[in-house]
């Protein structure tokens, strides 16, 4: 028999706020904020579809005139396009390919030190870039790329040329990722941790009898006891693959190195903001969003039809 179908009306309801009101005024922040900040601005959206009259407030929303897709098809007929979905996906690759396991990694090699201390020293370590202001990081990251930095000196060290790395395109995918993995990887551990220290710890006394190695355990214990946890955050990173980073690569990239780094993010900053063209970047950047949606639900589905576990 199925679960019966609960009704709901309007004394029910009324009688569970008298009950618990606390509860709904504890909610009520977190509903504002998403009202103000997350609903109410997708009014804008409809600036994809019109010709948007700056200088008219609100009303310049609605004042245009009526375009439909005119400016989805320029941005998809336009000369940037192939080179702005190919490094978006590119570097989102590489993200997925290096940047994802490495927390995982981390996080697997911390629960197995035996040292409590030695432990809580390397965490604080790797958690510090992540509260260092990406402006800063960015900020070292070109120091250290310039032809008199850090990594010019390492490479004249082993009889290499001096170099400016942020002047040559084919560097910047590796900078970005590898400086991301930095930044990200001891607190991305966080949640990872946790879920190891989750796990029963019958299930590592099991193996230990039956004659498994640490690396056994890990395989055969730790990966499929944190799995739920790898999936969900996999299904999520899928979900912003196209929204590369646009802060960090503004920060760093510059025009000599165009055809690798720049990606859709960035180029909607530099069409609204710096040409003031608001209609067409905010069809590209609602083109982004879609995209984004639909690797989301498609990487859901998959999940929940390959492994049971999805968002939803």
């Amino acid at each position: 028999m199925g679960k019966p179908v609960r009704k709901y009306s309007i004394a029910s309801i009324r009688k569970d706020f008298k009950w618990n009101w606390p509860l709904y005024l504890m909610i009520l922040p977190v509903l504002v904020y998403y009202l103000l900040f997350a609903y109410v601005p997708m009014v804008g959206n409809i600036m994809a579809f019109k010709e948007f009259v700056p200088g008219m407030g609100i009303q310049g929303f609605f004042a245009g005139e009526w375009v439909g897709f005119k400016y989805f098809k320029q941005f998809i007929d336009g000369i940037y396009f192939s080179r702005l979905v190919r490094n978006a996906v590119l570097i989102s690759l590489l993200n997925l390919i290096f940047s994802f396991p490495a927390p995982i990694i981390l996080a697997i090699l911390l629960s197995e030190l035996p040292f409590k201390g030695y432990k809580r020293v390397v965490q604080t370590i790797t958690y510090l870039p992540h509260f260092i202001s990406t402006v800063v990081i960015c900020g070292l990251i070109v120091n250290f790329c310039l032809s008199t930095g850090l990594f010019s000196d390492i490479i004249e060290l082993f009889g290499g040329q001096r170099i400016s790395l942020l002047q040559d395109p084919k560097y910047f995918r590796t900078i970005y990722v590898g400086s991301g993995i930095w930044q990200g990887v001891g607190w991305g551990s966080i949640i990872y941790l946790s879920a190891i220290a989750g796990i029963d710890q019958s299930l590592y006394e099991a193996a230990v009898i039956d004659g498994a190695n640490k690396f056994q355990q890990i395989i055969h214990v730790t990966i499929p006891g944190i799995s739920n946890t790898i999936i969900i955050l996999f299904i999520l990173q899928i979900g912003s693959m196209m929204s590369v980073g646009s802060e960090k690569i503004l920060l760093l990239y510059n025009p000599s190195i165009y055809e690798t780094a720049d990606v859709i993010s960035t180029y909607v900053y530099r069409v609204g903001l710096v040409q003031m063209n608001f209609s067409f970047s905010a069809a590209v950047e609602l083109f982004n969003k879609v995209i984004n949606f639909i690797l989301l639900i498609s990487a859901n589905a998959i999940s929940r039809r390959v492994s049971e576990v999805s968002l939803m």
